[in-house]
């Protein structure tokens, strides 16, 4: 199964407070210098190479690595040439050292993603819902609410590729039915990872900066459920009331899969632990479980011809010539290669981005931008429009461009602009990685122009959730008067 994990649950965020000190401390202001527009026009070339990555066929890590080298390389000539030449190096130092911090969680858990894919989970579940014989309307619900649930656990983009699957092989050749539960999925997915703190790479980004607490993202669950709901019911006014044409598909779990789940629970729980009860990086907990998973692929290893020679006596005795051989192509589990499955372009990509935002924000530019959103509106105001900006830019800039401006606001609005930034990328196709993911993998059946035609839909769903935040919400946005 096409697998781009932008995200799982990213995990690794970014605590970008100091990196917004380092900024304040740098002593020249290259905002309206040659060189920071320079770099500004590199960073527009580079994301818009980014937002074509479909289209051109260019991985969206190739621009943007290229672009912080050159952003960097500016800011160090500059600096070099004012008699400043250690600062650029202790704030890319810095930058680095979360990347690192985000690189190994996401690692992590784009490995334990991997794991459960070589055990057979994703391939039994889609199974299951295939041999259900659900009508096109109970498809659509189903997969819509599927995707809702499991995207705080697996991540928007692994869960909406899963549902698409599904829809694809059931319904395959009606393009306006595969359209309608992409668009449904796509939304269901970003809805469901808003309130999760392992939902959304910008959830786990806000939850490791410390601004929220893992129970507190519990609070956007009834926006979440809002922002699907609307536009989902919408929806679900146009679809024919038939069943599609039977498809039978067998798929086979194979051994240790369900302890597998288990031991990434325990390594999610481990994490929380180490941040929420002992005040360390959740990617120690991360890095432990990975340890978990380690010890588990050894003893599968171990007891492996024991395992297979026992399964044999027992094919053998029931005559199953097809489970012979399938337990003639067995081969053990290797933790490794499933570190090798990792998305190691998006792990690049990330890399790019935290290097290009943060050498804007050594130029002055995030304070610069600050001061417009949070100074010249009113913070809720400026939380919705970045929302809505990340439809068209990806949010995870966005929320890292928040974080290290670190904007003085209530608890209220930085609820608010995490539900945002997670959600506001439903409202086009290219607004999401689970969008631009789906649009791969269903070419020619959900496409921009579809999903556009019911972003009016999108968006009363998207007010919808904001409104049904303010409202319950309420007293979280009078800290600060």
């Amino acid at each position: 199964m096409q697998r781009k994990l932008c995200l799982f649950t990213l995990g690794g965020g970014i605590a970008m407070f100091s990196s917004s000190v380092l900024a304040a401390e740098a002593p020249l202001d290259l905002t309206s210098s040659w060189v920071g527009i320079f770099a500004v026009i590199i960073f527009i070339i580079a994301y818009l190479l980014v937002m074509g990555e479909e289209s051109l066929g260019l991985r969206k890590s190739k621009p943007v690595l290229v672009a912080a080298g050159i952003i960097w390389v500016a800011i160090g000539w500059t600096y070099v040439n004012h008699g400043f030449g250690d600062l650029p190096k202790e704030a890319f130092r810095h930058n680095l050292l979360e990347y690192a911090e985000l690189l190994l969680f996401l690692l992590v858990a784009m490995t334990y993603i991997s794991a459960m894919e070589d055990r057979g989970l994703f391939d039994a579940l889609r199974s299951w819902m295939i041999r259900r014989g659900f009508s096109y309307k109970s498809l659509f619900w189903l997969t819509g609410i599927l995707a809702f649930f499991i995207s705080p656990v697996a991540d928007n983009l692994t869960t909406a590729l899963l549902m698409c699957a599904v829809v694809i092989k059931v319904a395959e050749g009606d393009k306006k039915f595969i359209n309608l539960c992409c668009i449904n999925i796509v939304i269901a997915a970003n809805a469901g990872g808003v309130f999760s703190p392992f939902g959304d790479i910008t959830t786990l980004m806000v939850w490791q900066a410390g601004i929220i607490q893992f129970n507190e993202f519990f609070i956007l669950f009834i926006p979440a459920v809002l922002n699907y709901i609307v536009p989902a019911v919408i929806m679900s006014f146009v679809i024919e009331n038939r069943c599609p044409v039977a498809v039978y598909e067998k798929a086979v779990l194979k051994r240790g899969a369900f302890r597998i789940v288990f031991l990434f629970l325990l390594t999610v729980a481990t994490a929380v632990a180490c941040h929420s009860l002992l005040g360390l990086p959740p990617v120690l907990g991360m890095m432990t479980g990975l340890g978990y998973l380690q010890f588990f692929g050894y003893y599968l290893r171990k007891t492996l011809p024991q395992s297979v020679a026992r399964q044999k006596v027992m094919a053998t005795k029931r005559g199953d010539e097809e489970a012979l051989k399938r337990l003639g192509s067995v081969v053990p589990f290797d933790v490794f290669s499933r570190v090798a499955r990792a998305e190691w372009d998006t792990l690049l990509f990330f890399y790019g981005v935290v290097m290009c935002v943060g050498g804007l924000g050594f130029m002055g530019y995030l304070a610069l931008m600050s001061d417009v959103l949070y100074g010249g509106w009113d913070a809720i105001y400026a939380n919705i429009a970045l929302g809505m900006a990340s439809a068209v830019i990806d949010n995870i800039p966005v929320m890292f461009a928040v974080l290290t401006m670190a904007p003085e606001m209530s608890h209220g609005n930085w609820l608010l602009v995490t539900l945002t930034a997670g959600v506001g990328g439903s409202l086009l196709s290219v607004g999401s990685a689970a969008g631009v993911a789906l649009m791969g993998q269903a070419r020619g059946m959900y496409t921009f122009f579809g999903h556009l035609k019911w972003a009016p839909a999108i968006f009363l769903g998207y007010a919808a959730s904001i409104l049904a935040h303010l409202w319950l919400n309420a007293d979280s946005f009078k800290i600060f008067g």
